[in-house]
């Protein structure tokens, strides 16, 4: 079944592992864009940690997003001119890449953009020094963050109402900005682990990806106030509006530029995949092109930059003063929070406790996706009541309405005030497999004719009779667009009764069908 809330993803086309810096193609790759890009987009990926921690993370991907400068991308075999480089640092040898790095993060030609990015400099950093690299990254000039800009500029006023100064995620500013989802259920993977899969490949290089996605839709809004501004206060040069390829045939033109252009062009010819890679380290001795008068004029409203203290290099520690525990008082508590997050049962909707024996679960937003998933073989999976709830309201709520709590967040396991089998830490990282963990872990009875029986939206039950399309393009008025292309199929629509949401029959339902039958298949083996 189809919402028509279904939102595009971010799946970068160009996405180039660099692992080496001895005879690697990708390498080569890297340091050409590099000096043909103007703005790139940084992001870095580490282990998490679960426990506190006295030293910094090691960084183990660093990722790098070019736009590749317009006038030469026309002479590569891409058609994109975003290029993204995953940057392995835990097989890459770190003093090889590390002056490279520094000239890029210190570069006046190229405009580094970020997401609060200042924490990963300092991981970096620390990874580096660590690794013989001194004194690290101290630096990253000229710079943009994303979540500046966002909030002072790009993000959408409300009549009457003032600006929300809480800081969104890059999700939510992607959704907003580009309505495109960007999935975050491998953010707290294990990016130490080798070799990466494709979907961390994905995820890391759409991370960075959306940076330049993001900073295209401000620079627009930017040249439409300049323009404005220009028509306004003095009259348009004649020359103005002419492309660069108008430019270049006008006859006093400089030969300088027709000859730069050529020269560039022959380099590009260099990267085919016809030429053998040694070719290619003729062009690395070319200098980034000067930014030009855009993006200058961004750089000098709303550049900023990056500038660590020396405090910065050193893990923060508490200064909070307080009873000394004992070696035993710890251990007991460690052994607590990790046995908390196991199911002993019975839930709170068994009979035996006065439940009405259905299912019922709160997902929090570290598992936000897993609720969906649950909706969809007809669980029932609430979300909770506010954006960001304190871990008194999650329990509270799971509480009030006899759920069990769903959860990957540790720390919610250390509260004092929670209830014996209310919460359920999922050690699953992706959705699929999150969603096979509970069913087995709570002995769930999957059956077909409870697939896609609930409101992948909101949680609620759908009418019992189907509607026909008339009855559907009555009801989607004012509310929701139905596409044309759907009229004459004959097909059957289902009304949820909370949000009125409509739904149809189409390729997703067929793969959710798929996988609930599978699930259920699956479950009956192992039950026996």
């Amino acid at each position: 079944m189809d919402s028509h809330e279904t939102k595009k993803t971010i799946k970068p086309e160009e996405i180039h592992l660099v692992s080496t810096t001895e005879d690697s193609k990708e390498f080569n790759l890297l340091l050409w864009a590099l000096n043909h890009s103007s703005v790139v987009g940084l992001d870095a990926e580490w282990k998490p940690c679960r426990t506190k921690q006295y030293s910094f993370p090691t960084v183990s991907l660093l990722q790098i997003a070019c736009r590749i400068n317009h006038e030469v991308i026309e002479y590569t075999d891409s058609q994109n001119n975003i290029w993204v480089f995953l940057v392995d640092l835990s097989l890459i040898t770190l003093s090889s890449i590390y002056q490279l790095l520094r000239d890029m993060f210190i570069s006046p030609d190229i405009l580094k953009l970020g997401f609060r990015f200042k924490q990963d400099l300092v991981y970096l950093s620390s990874t580096f020094s660590s690794q013989g690299s001194n004194p690290g990254f101290d630096k990253v000039e000229p710079y943009l963050d994303i979540t500046s800009i966002y909030q002072h500029h790009l993000q959408e006023k409300q009549p009457g109402r003032k600006m929300s100064k809480d800081m969104k995620s890059l999700a939510t500013v992607c959704e907003e900005m580009l309505s495109v989802s960007l999935s975050k259920d491998l953010q707290c993977s294990d990016w130490s682990l080798r070799p990466l899969t494709e979907d961390q490949k994905t995820y890391a290089a759409a991370d960075a990806h959306c940076l330049l996605e993001i900073f295209a839709v401000f620079q627009e809004k930017v040249l439409k106030e300049v323009s404005t501004s220009r028509d306004t206060t003095e009259p348009r040069n004649a020359n103005a509006l002419l492309g660069l390829k108008e430019i270049l045939v006008m006859p006093d033109v400089c030969d300088n530029v027709l000859r730069l252009k050529f020269c560039q062009a022959s380099d590009i010819v260099r990267l085919t995949p016809f030429s053998p890679v040694s070719s290619i380290s003729k062009v690395l001795c070319m200098k980034t092109a000067p930014l030009g008068v855009s993006l200058s004029n961004i750089i000098s409203r709303y550049g900023e930059r990056i500038l660590l203290k020396e405090s910065d290099r050193k893990p923060k520690t508490s200064k909070r003063k307080g009873k000394r525990q004992s070696s035993t008082g710890l251990t007991y508590k460690a052994k607590l929070i990790e046995c908390s997050g196991d199911w002993q049962g019975p839930p709170p909707w068994d009979s035996s406790l006065g439940g009405d024996g259905c299912p019922k679960f709160l997902c929090d937003v570290m598992v936000e996706g897993l609720a969906k998933h649950l909706r969809c073989v007809g669980v029932d999976a609430a979300t909770p009541c506010s954006r960001k709830p304190e871990p008194r309201q999650l329990v509270d709520q799971a509480q009030k309405e006899k759920r069990v709590l769903l959860t990957r967040d540790a720390k919610l396991l250390r509260h004092d005030y929670l209830i014996r089998n209310q919460i359920y830490r999922v050690k699953s990282l992706l959705k699929n497999d999150q969603l096979l963990e509970v069913i087995e872990t709570f002995d769930l009875k999957i059956s077909e004719n409870k697939l896609m029986s609930r409101c992948t939206k909101c949680n609620g039950n759908f009418i019992q009779k189907p509607l026909t399309t008339e009855e559907a393009v009555e009801a989607a008025k004012g509310f929701q667009v139905i596409p044309n292309c759907l009229f004459n199929k004959n097909l059957e629509f289902w009304k949820c009764m909370d949000c009125n949401q409509l739904y149809w029959e189409d390729k997703s339902f067929q793969s959710t069908s798929y996988l609930g039958k599978t699930m259920a298949y699956k479950f009956r083996n192992i039950r026996g």
